[in-house]
């Protein structure tokens, strides 16, 4: 059985041209939550919190991932995609060697998701730049008795996602348990694997020693099974796993490789306009 080895419930950040997230985590976290690079949650009804967005800005090195439960975002990159991720939608990205995107929020009555970095290995920091439109219709959704799941990424029992990630392979899903309910999930033992509880409560052990809040998250020792009992409320969730790089990370903004020369490299790119390919 995986154990709670660490629960994080982020900062208050203000990020792109003024959005509120919570950092839940990001460098100082890197060798814990390895491939996992960067989480962002947010959850507002208010658009004076997000709609100033994130304008034009590059990326080098990663895989973006935003996943929205409830909300609209306008998405328009640098190798011509041009859309919006809606409810249950979830935008996919390969940054690769380079990519410039901006991601604008519009006003909905709630902003509800995520965005998480995962980083590139080192042989595929520099490929093509991608993009995955990932809309509700493509997620599969398994109805259990004790609750709902969504794949958006890999594969669970008889469900698969509609990517698993270019390069990482990565186990991406929104489960939403009943009240008082017990899920349990196979899990490859040294990948690693995080939850970030949305709403309600419960705990991820079966002697309940530990009562996890909403608005935080939950990251795992190594093991092959995952336990998960919510309370009086139900527990809503988002669960990824993938198998650790181990290997050097240098990250400055919004650009992650393996050694400060290549980030030199990049931003003098950046510099002189030969950062696109």
């Amino acid at each position: 059985m995986r154990k709670v080895i660490k629960t994080l419930k982020g900062l208050e950040k203000v990020d792109g041209a003024g959005v509120k997230v919570n950092r839940v985590f990001a460098r100082p976290h890197v060798k814990d939550f390895d491939p996992f690079l960067f989480l962002d949650a947010f959850d507002t009804d208010n658009p004076a919190d997000y709609i100033a967005g994130f304008p034009w800005h590059p990326h080098r090195g990663i895989e973006t991932v935003t996943y929205l439960v409830h909300g609209n975002i306008e998405h328009q990159d640098s190798i011509g995609n041009h859309g919006n991720i809606t409810d249950g939608g979830c935008q996919w990205m390969t940054a690769g060697n380079g990519i410039l995107h901006q991601e604008m929020p519009r006003p909905v009555p709630r902003m509800l998701g995520i965005q998480l970095w995962v980083n590139l290995p080192q042989k595929d920091k520099m490929a093509p730049p991608a993009y995955h439109d990932l809309p509700v219709a493509k997620i599969p959704v398994i109805d259990e008795e004790a609750g709902r799941i969504k794949v958006i990424a890999g594969r669970y029992k008889n469900a698969t996602g509609p990517t698993q990630g270019d390069y990482v392979k990565v186990l991406l899903m929104d489960v939403k348990l009943k009240a008082n309910a017990t899920w349990k999930l196979n899990t490859d033992k040294n990948a690693a694997l995080f939850i970030y509880a949305l709403a309600g409560a419960g705990w991820f052990s079966p002697e309940h020693d530990r009562h996890i809040d909403a608005k935080t998250a939950v990251l795992f020792g190594a093991g092959t099974e995952l336990f998960a009992q919510s309370g009086d409320d139900g527990l809503h969730f988002i669960l990824a796993a993938a198998q650790p790089l181990h290997e050097q990370v240098a990250w400055r903004g919004s650009i992650v490789m393996n050694t400060p020369a290549e980030l030199d490299v990049a931003y003098r790119e950046l510099n002189n306009g030969t950062f696109i390919k």
